[in-house]
C-alpha cells in the first residue's frame, strides 16, 4: 500500500514476495504477546461485565473505544507508560498520555481528549487493570455517560485492538532513544499523527483511519 501510495506503482503481494526470496530480504514480524494482566483489584474495586465480547467490527464512529497501558523502556532501562484510546470503528487513535507514572492519571488524561468528541453514549472496553476498577475513573465514565465494558481476567484476546497498536508502535516508532518524558512525548504524537493520516490499514479498504473516518461521514 505504501510503494502504490508513494510512487504511483501497481505492484501485488506475490510480486513482493519473489523479490524479498531473490534479494534475500527479510520480514521483521511481530511476535505475540503472552502478557497477561494479573493484577490484583482491591475490595472496593468493581470489575464490569464484558459487553464488547471481542464484536470488534464496529460500523459507526465514536460508539466503542478501546483503551490500555502499555510501558515504554529506553535503551539505558529506564521506563515509562503510555495509555491509549483507539475508536474501533476507524481504528484511530483519539486520545493517549504518557507518564513516569502508571496510575489513574495516566488513563484519565487520555480520556479527556474525548472531550473534544461528539459522543452518545459510547462503550469503552479495558482489561482489569487497577486504574480501569478505581471508584474515581468509573465515576468520571458515568459523569461522561460513557457505557465500560472489561476483558475476562488474564484474556489479552478480549482487548485485541489497542494491543494491536501498542505491537505496530513499538516496532515502527523509534522510541528507545528517549532521555526526557516530554521527548518520548513528543516521539508517540508524531508516530500516531503518522499512523493516523499516514499509515493505511487493509481493514480500512486500504485507507487511513482520518481516511475512513471522512469516508463514512
Amino acid at each position: 500500500m505504501h510503494i502504490e501510495r508513494a510512487e504511483d506503482v501497481q505492484i501485488s503481494l506475490k510480486r513482493i514476495a519473489r523479490i524479498k526470496k531473490k534479494y534475500g530480504l527479510i520480514t521483521k514480524k511481530r511476535k505475540r504477546s503472552n502478557l497477561k494482566k494479573g493484577m490484583i483489584s482491591m475490595k472496593e474495586n468493581v470489575v464490569c461485565e464484558n459487553l464488547l465480547n471481542q464484536s470488534f467490527n464496529i460500523s459507526t464512529p465514536d460508539q466503542v473505544y478501546s483503551t490500555d497501558v502499555t510501558f515504554l523502556t529506553n535503551k539505558k532501562g529506564k521506563r515509562a507508560y503510555l495509555s491509549g484510546v483507539k475508536d474501533l470503528c476507524t481504528r484511530e487513535v483519539v486520545g493517549y498520555s504518557v507518564s513516569e507514572t502508571n496510575d489513574l492519571e495516566l488513563v484519565l488524561k487520555s480520556l479527556r481528549q474525548l472531550s473534544r468528541r461528539n459522543l452518545r453514549g459510547p462503550l469503552i472496553h479495558s482489561d482489569q487493570g487497577h486504574q480501569y476498577t478505581s471508584p474515581v475513573y468509573q465515576s468520571y465514565l458515568k459523569r461522561k455517560g460513557m457505557i465500560q465494558s472489561m476483558s475476562r481476567k488474564g484474556n489479552c484476546y478480549d482487548n485485541a485492538p489497542i494491543e494491536s497498536f501498542f505491537g505496530h508502535l513499538k516496532d515502527e516508532c523509534d522510541y528507545r532513544n528517549w532521555e526526557t518524558i516530554d521527548e518520548l512525548e513528543r516521539k508517540i504524537g508524531k508516530y500516531i499523527k503518522y499512523y493516523n493520516e499516514k499509515r493505511p490499514q487493509w481493514g480500512l479498504q486500504r485507507k487511513t483511519p482520518v481516511e475512513y473516518r471522512s469516508f463514512l461521514s
